[in-house]
Order: structure tokens, then C-alpha cells, then sequence
């Protein structure tokens, strides 16, 4: 068997994918305690975590040095948002992490937002 790198994940196999079901990664969770919507940012506050935490929440903590969405974090780690929400809920509960709601501008249509945004998508073409 020739598992990835840690970066990677400790649960993830070349040929095999994930080697657990990714429940099991949240001990069966789906609710988590803290409210977070995928542009949520969450970010590190210094504290270690007083309690043992998994190899997940230590990956999802590292993700975190600056102000980090919860759909980043999810990608990073390869686990559904849903999972993710609940470790970083964990993190959140335990003083780990902070973690704001989004921010939204308050005129969504602004013109020179739409422009700044159809920019950045045709740089990357």
C-alpha cells in the first residue's frame, strides 16, 4: 500500500483514495456546534486545543495561520463540507480558531466589482 504524503492527508491511498468513510473522520457528526456557512473565515488564534483532537483537526488547524474560508479548508483536506464544518467546529469550541461570518458588499450588483471579477477570470484563461 502506498500511502500519500501527511500533507496530503494520513487517511488517503494512491490507488485505494480515502481509506475511511469520512463520517468517521467527525466520530458519526453532521451537526456542527458552531455556525458556518463555506465563506465563512476561520483563523488561528495561537491556543493549542486542551483535548486530543484527530489527525484532521491538526491538518485543518495548520490551514489556518491567516484568516481562511471553510470551502478552502474543505478542498485542502479532501472531506465534504459538512465534515469539515464539524472539525472546524471543534477547533472553534475548544479556542483553536475564531471564526467570523462572511462579509458581503453592501451593493452585490456593484459594476466595478462585476469587472474586477470578470478580470480575474480571464487571467487565468
Amino acid at each position: 500500500m502506498n500511502v500519500t504524503s501527511a500533507q496530503e492527508g494520513p487517511w488517503l491511498d494512491d490507488a485505494a483514495g480515502r481509506l475511511i468513510r469520512p463520517y468517521t473522520v467527525s466520530g458519526g457528526r453532521t451537526k456542527p456546534t458552531t455556525a458556518l456557512d463555506l465563506l465563512s473565515m476561520v483563523m488561528a488564534t495561537g491556543s493549542s486545543p486542551q483535548t486530543h483532537m484527530g489527525p484532521e483537526h491538526s491538518l485543518a488547524l495548520g490551514l489556518c495561520d491567516g484568516p481562511t474560508s471553510v470551502a478552502e479548508i474543505a478542498a485542502h483536506l479532501r472531506l465534504p463540507a459538512v465534515v469539515t464544518k464539524v472539525l472546524l467546529s471543534d477547533l472553534v469550541d475548544c479556542g483553536a480558531l475564531t471564526a467570523r461570518a462572511p462579509r458581503f458588499h453592501a451593493n452585490p450588483t456593484d459594476r466595478s466589482l462585476l469587472e474586477a471579477v470578470l478580470d480575474g477570470l480571464r487571467q487565468r484563461l
